[in-house]
This record gives C-alpha cells, sequence and structure tokens, in this order.
C-alpha cells in the first residue's frame, strides 16, 4: 500500500482511483462495508485526514481515538488498499468549501474516479457538504458516487462511539463483534522501569497516549511482531494501566509476550484485547503480586489456547 501525505503534486500512478471517504477510526464494519464499495471500480484507495478532524477543533478534548494512524494504516493494507490519501487536516483544508474541497482534492489533486461515503457524511467548511451536495458535484465534475448503508449490529447501527462504550467497560469481544477485528494497540516499544525484567516478567511497553483508553486493568492478548529479526505472531498477557503498585499515575501498555525471549525495544507491535481478566489491583508486597502475575500469564494461556 503507497500512502500520500497531501493532495498535491502526486504521480500520475496515483491519480484516478476510487476512493472510500471518511474518518475511518476502528475502521469497523460499516467503515469496511464502505470501502468493500469503493473495491472494483478503479484502484482501490481511502481517504482518511490525520490529524482526525476533532482533534483539530477540539485540541483540549480527552482523548477519543480508537486508532492512531500507524493502527488505521496497518488495518488498511490488511484490506488490500493500494493507496491511502492521508490528508493533513490543517486550517487550510478545514477553511474550503465543499465545493472548493471537490473540486481541488478530489478533482484536480487525486483525479478521483469514483467516490464512496456513509449516509452521514458531511465534508467542507462548517459541514455544509451532505450527501446530496457530493452527489450534485460529482454529477458536475464527472465522477461516480456511491452512498453505503448504515451497518447494523443486531438491533443497533454499528458506531464508533459503541465501539468505545464497549472497551470502556471492559467487554473488547463485544467490540470485536462491531469492528470484525480484535481491537488493537499499535506503536513502538519504548523503554519503561524495567520492573517487569526484574520480577522474572520482562514486558513490552507502549504508549498510549490520544487514544481512547479502555478499561483499566489485565487483558489476555494477541501480538504481533512487525518489525524485526522476531516478527511473528506471539500469545501474551498485558496491563493497561497506571502501575498502582508503583504510584505511576500516566498510562501506558505493557505486554508480557508468552514463551518469548529477545529484545524488542525500538521494534514495533500490534496488540490486540482479547479478553478481560481483572482490575487493576495494589498488593501488599512483592510476593503477592508475582502470584497474581504468575496466575494471569496461565489464564491468557488457557484463554488463548482454547479452540
Amino acid at each position: 500500500m503507497q500512502v500520500h501525505r497531501h493532495w498535491q503534486g502526486l504521480p500520475e500512478a496515483a491519480r484516478g482511483a476510487s476512493v472510500a471517504m471518511g474518518n475511518f477510526d476502528g475502521l469497523h464494519l460499516g467503515h469496511q462495508a464502505v470501502i468493500a464499495e469503493a473495491r472494483g471500480h478503479a484502484p482501490l484507495g481511502v481517504v482518511t485526514f490525520e490529524p482526525h478532524p476533532r482533534e483539530f477543533f477540539r485540541p483540549d478534548a480527552p482523548p477519543f481515538r480508537l486508532m492512531n494512524a500507524e493502527a488505521r494504516a496497518n488495518r488498511l493494507a490488511k484490506l488490500g488498499v493500494d493507496h491511502l490519501y492521508e490528508l493533513p487536516f490543517d486550517a487550510t483544508l478545514a477553511g474550503l468549501t465543499p465545493d472548493a474541497f471537490v473540486e481541488q482534492v478530489l478533482v484536480n489533486g487525486l483525479g478521483v474516479a469514483h467516490v464512496v461515503v456513509g449516509s452521514d457524511f458531511c465534508f467542507g467548511k462548517g459541514r455544509k457538504g451532505t450527501v446530496a451536495t457530493l452527489k450534485s458535484l460529482a454529477t458536475r465534475h464527472g465522477f461516480g458516487i456511491t452512498v453505503a448503508e448504515m451497518v447494523r449490529h443486531g438491533p443497533d447501527e454499528i458506531s464508533s462511539t459503541a465501539i468505545r462504550a464497549a472497551l470502556a467497560e471492559g467487554r473488547p469481544r463485544d467490540a470485536a463483534a462491531m469492528l470484525g477485528h480484535w481491537h488493537r494497540i499499535d506503536g513502538e516499544v519504548i523503554h519503561g522501569e524495567k520492573r517487569g525484567r526484574e520480577l522474572g516478567y520482562p514486558t513490552a511497553n507502549m504508549s498510549v497516549a490520544g487514544l481512547h483508553l479502555p478499561k483499566l486493568g489485565v487483558y489476555a492478548t494477541r501480538v504481533d511482531v512487525l518489525t524485526g529479526p522476531q516478527a511473528g505472531s506471539y500469545l501474551g498477557a498485558s496491563s493497561l494501566g497506571v502501575r498502582p503498585m508503583f504510584g505511576e499515575n500516566a498510562p501506558n501498555l505493557e505486554t508480557f509476550l508468552l514463551d518469548f525471549k529477545g529484545d524488542l525495544y525500538g521494534q514495533h507491535l500490534s496488540v490486540a484485547l482479547v479478553d478481560y481478566l481483572r482490575p487493576e489491583m495494589k498488593f501488599d508486597g512483592l510476593p503477592a503480586l508475582l502470584v497474581q502475575m504468575a496466575a494471569d500469564v496461565e489464564q491468557a494461556r488457557r484463554i488463548l489456547s482454547a479452540p
């Protein structure tokens, strides 16, 4: 998959795609339906925005994103997308009227052959552009347009809001049913306090800054090591939280990879939350902590090894 971070100056080979357009936070089943509608008209492209427009307009709002840009790109590559147009959402883009956005970005910039959006899609300055606006502009400029219907999960429409709620309540399997895949946290392994190594449970530490936090606690996880000589898939037990035993207050994700030996610093991981095991706890001392860590690892192994 080729990633393009502007709509200007694209090589001719990157123009003329059939694109699905939206924020695609989480890439849930509804988003996947939009992307599927774009497949087959031309090379498959996805038009999205970085940062998320809500982050641009409300920079002080609590983190809400289900995916960072790296996780979104990894998932889109798995979906077979040829071109990812990750447009910089800044004052210039935010200030374009619907007409100007279509003419400058979609037509002159990307040269789109076909555009697919969800039925609730809005665009342009002040979100004044609607699906009806886009249909009219598509006719004027000569590209195809498809509006994908909302996808339902039981009686309810699938939404990023519902997925955030499931994760916040410690229900990763319910979130996965709406996502169509496990909820994953992707990123680089960073240096921590190395306490896990000293306790016999070395962990890969990852930042969760800027992301919506699932319920804090311990999870059974599936881990893809994406880079480095030990790239591959592993089982894991992960702690998401602030480490109350040691008086920390900035949450991060610490993952112990089962049956793994090696150094992962600087490598990129994708950690899938499979099952919620227990909430964060503060123990009376290290012996009690070690007993619980051993129990967590064995419980994670049982869950992840089940057919």
